[in-house]
């Protein structure tokens, strides 16, 4: 195996653990703030969860094996992570829900970032579809302006400031 493949095959793995991550806590917020979103996070949920199949589609593709505890891992520390601190004991807080946004953008950010790394790769690999990559890559466009729209209500509300 070629070094390059090697390394494809843990970047791709880590990109996996990222959206097993990513997908509880889209889950997650959707389903305690898919109302305030307008239905937006419920379909952000869903695509997220479509886009994680793509990744394992393209990584059976590419004979990448997937690394369980990888995946364990992060399920683990998303799962952690809803213990930290927001203000309130035992309700959900509005910075909860500023602080969630903020994670989901950059796991989507950190997706589409993956995404344009595997459409350069298929420049020289014809295992990989182009098209398909760039379908998700203006996907990931949209859910990150989504998201940002979100952010913004949600630090108005959070922590004072005009929404923009």
């Amino acid at each position: 195996m070629e070094a390059r493949d090697t390394l494809l095959g843990i970047y791709l793995n880590d990109h996996l653990a990222g959206s097993t991550g990513g997908a509880d806590l889209a889950k997650r917020l959707a389903g305690s703030e898919n109302e305030w979103s307008g239905g937006a996070l419920g379909r952000i949920a869903e695509e997220i969860t479509e886009d994680r199949e793509s990744l394992l589609a393209i990584m059976a593709t590419l004979d990448v094996p997937v690394r369980r505890y990888k995946v364990a891992a992060a399920w683990a520390v998303e799962k952690a992570a809803r213990l930290k601190l927001n203000g309130h004991l035992l309700t959900r807080s509005p910075l909860s829900r500023l602080v969630e946004l903020e994670a989901m953008r950059l796991g989507v950010e950190g997706k589409a970032a993956g995404w344009r790394t595997l459409l350069a790769r298929a420049a020289v690999d014809t295992r990989l579809g182009s098209s398909h990559l760039e379908g998700l890559i203006e996907r990931a466009l949209k859910q990150s302006e989504t998201l940002e729209h979100l952010r913004v209500r949600a630090a108005a509300e959070a922590v004072g400031g005009e929404e923009s």
